[in-house]
């Protein structure tokens, strides 16, 4: 049983330990290692083409990385039984986060209950804007230390904010970078994760554990895509359901990846008790903190915008976790940031030799092949190291992958996408049919209490 010393010595130099990496311990490893990973990138003359880059990041990661996230994940603390939060932050560039940090704690019923892990991507010095309507980009300020920003204003919450900050050019993109801010968990009861651009509602936190407590399962994941910043989460969606995440698209444009669709309203009533749902969104989701541990991060997804919602659900799914849509929107989401920078912007003009969007695509081909497209078999592929590790960062062990397609309405195959029925028309999916009378109970209740209101009872 081992222990890193430095991610610039070899898994040989690993020494026996049984108790959690302390957070000291985690970024001193997670920063030498980003800091070795970027060396590499930028030194090296020979990486020509977005296949140099892959190998160049696989062979780090699998020689430094893999190893020690192996040895974190079994010596990773057990989740205390408190309704303490762990919130997984991670900003690019984002004058939002200092915004997103203060409404968190300050709109928490339990604020002393809130830890965050926050990986901050931030340019520091000649700083360039996103792209313009001009199709140019002009030079601007660094970017605000969110940080340092939200301890300077509430130094009696600055204990509870865990950092990693890397410079806009070490960004691995939102995936990676959630990767990172998983490892900063230290024995919270609930993970939560979030976009660093979001408005929460008052008591936000125990409003959510609660729905969390009520969800019929014992492993509940609760996700949507919140409404728009602008939406009155007080009053007008405090009355109404909140939207679930049912029918996707396969994304031509972005390789045939599947991709989810934007927030819908499919249901009529609101209920205590959170809905089914087959998808999982990336900007907001909750659940034990038991999840990091079951369906840990994969470290071999840098660089990808598309395709981490599919795939997290998928492995949500086969691991034995049900996902629903939360009871009540508790957060509030900024969907539109025009001429804000973009990590892909930034990839092109630092490695200007291998273009981010051929970089996805190669790596898209680790999510196809789990989700069993056929055009990423493995009898097809000409590089399978694409492919190294997923016994630990693949597909759960406690349902099949084919019945989690049934259950989502997807055919990889013909790339068709197909009603669910039970997700459109709020019927009881497969396998639930036993708990078709709690929501009849519920919604017959949550009818009575609407008419009592209109009647002014």
């Amino acid at each position: 049983h081992l222990r890193y010393s430095s991610a610039q010595e070899d898994a040989a130099d690993l020494v026996a330990s049984d108790e959690p990496m302390t957070i000291d311990e985690i970024t001193t490893f997670l920063y030498d290692w980003v800091h070795q990973l970027h060396a590499l990138l930028l030194l090296d003359e020979n990486l020509e083409s977005a296949y140099a880059m892959w190998k160049a990041y696989h062979g780090l990661t699998r020689k430094l990385l893999v190893p020690w996230d192996l040895e974190y994940l079994r010596r990773m603390a057990a989740p205390r039984q408190d309704d303490s939060i762990f919130l997984s932050v991670a900003t690019y560039r984002d004058e939002n986060c200092i915004n997103t940090l203060n409404w968190a704690f300050g709109n928490a019923t339990y604020p002393e209950r809130l830890f965050v892990g926050l990986v901050e991507q931030n340019c520091y010095e000649d700083c360039r804007s996103g792209v313009l309507e001009t199709g140019g980009t002009m030079e601007i300020p660094p970017d605000q230390d969110c940080h340092q920003a939200f301890c300077d204003q509430h130094p009696e919450y600055c204990p509870q904010i865990r950092p990693l900050k890397l410079r806009e050019v070490e960004s691995l993109g939102p995936y990676g970078a959630r990767y990172l801010a998983s490892k900063l968990y230290a024995g919270e009861n609930w993970y939560m994760q979030l976009d660093a651009h979001m408005t929460f509602l008052k008591n936000w936190d125990d409003i959510t554990i609660q729905s969390l407590h009520k969800a019929p399962s014992n492993k509940p994941v609760i996700s949507h895509y919140p409404p728009g910043h602008m939406m009155d989460l007080e009053h007008h969606w405090a009355l109404r359901p909140a939207g679930r995440l049912c029918g996707p698209v396969f994304s031509h444009r972005d390789g045939g990846i599947v991709r989810l669709e934007g927030l819908r309203k499919w249901d009529h009533i609101k209920i205590p008790i959170p809905r089914f749902a087959p998808f999982s969104a990336a900007g907001f989701m909750i659940a034990s903190a038991l999840l990091l541990k079951d369906v840990p991060f994969d470290p071999f997804l840098p660089w990808i915008f598309m395709g981490e919602e599919i795939i997290m659900s998928t492995r949500f799914w086969t691991a034995g976790y049900d996902i629903f849509s939360p009871a009540q929107a508790v957060v509030g989401h900024i969907y539109v940031r025009m001429h804000k920078p973009k990590f892909w912007e930034t990839m092109h003009r630092t490695f200007k030799r291998a273009g981010h969007d051929d970089l996805e695509a190669m790596i898209l081909v680790r999510i196809k092949h789990q989700l069993g497209y056929p055009e990423a078999s493995r009898d097809v592929l000409t590089d399978l190291s694409v492919l190294d590790d997923l016994e630990h960062y693949g597909m759960g062990r406690a349902r099949k992958l084919t019945d989690y397609m049934q259950y989502a309405g997807i055919d990889v195959t013909r790339k068709e996408i197909f009603e669910t029925n039970y997700c459109e028309k709020h019927l009881m999916p497969p396998g639930k049919e036993h708990l078709a009378q709690l929501y009849k109970d519920a919604e017959a209740e949550a009818s009575k209490n609407a008419t009592l209101v209109e009647q002014g009872k």
